[in-house]
């Protein structure tokens, strides 16, 4: 008979390193807008609001920069790079990305694919109504992994996984509006419909526009104007 456990398993959250929390805080704050572009770090001025020491900032900038969210100059400090111009450019790059694996999805996809689709659909109109903002994002999340387990596209989604730390938090902003949020998951709807029909042309559409025009409602709501990328 197994010895009975003393001790609690380790919460999720006490896993991840204090640069990585660090690294989520600072990047929220710049891609949210409240770090803007141009504007230069002071690292203890941060550490000290953070309530940390500057080494995990350190650490943390530095994945950032290689992010292409800040950028060093040798003996002049750390900058913001990024603004409506790069947001612009991360939206097309998700859009084309995403509009190929919603294509490839619909030439592949089986209907136990379908039902799990479906399955995220219904759970979404349901936070929607409860109006769960936290849970609809994380449905949002799963709603798009499920494509992408749908296409088999393991190289677009290693491409994918790059544009994760943008997604997420513009989807914490654009998805806070109530209006934005029923026309995200009739979005969503559409796309599923798209694919379950097999119809790969209008699959890749409807994703093409949906990641557009979300990307361009964040992009109006930190900088305040509206970046065109059709």
């Amino acid at each position: 008979m197994p010895e009975e456990a003393r001790l609690l398993p380790v919460e999720p959250m006490f896993l991840r390193s204090l640069r990585d929390h660090v690294h989520d805080l600072v990047r929220g704050a710049i891609v949210s807008g409240q770090l803007k572009e141009g504007e230069k770090l002071n690292e203890r001025r941060l550490a000290l609001e953070l309530g940390i020491s500057t080494t995990p900032l350190k650490e943390a900038l530095r994945v950032l920069e290689v992010e292409g969210l800040v950028r060093s100059e040798a003996r002049k400090g750390i900058y913001v790079t990024f603004g409506p111009t790069q947001a612009e450019e991360m939206t097309l790059a998700r859009a084309a990305i995403e509009s190929m694996i919603a294509r490839q999805a619909a030439k592949r996809v089986t209907p136990a694919d379908i039902g799990i689709m479906r399955g995220f659909l219904a759970q979404m109109n349901a936070a929607l109504n409860a109006v769960d903002v936290p849970h609809l994002i994380e449905l949002n999340e799963k709603f798009h992994d499920a494509i992408h387990d749908a296409s088999g596209c393991e190289y677009l989604r290693r491409l994918q996984n790059g544009q994760r730390m943008y997604d997420h938090a513009a989807r914490l902003l654009v998805l806070a509006d109530e209006i934005e949020r029923v026309r995200s998951v009739e979005e969503h709807a559409a796309i599923v419909d798209a694919i379950a029909a097999k119809d790969p042309d209008l699959a890749e559409r409807l994703m093409r526009e949906h990641v557009i025009r979300a990307g361009e409602k964040h992009i109006g709501l930190v900088f305040g104007a509206k970046k065109s990328g059709n």
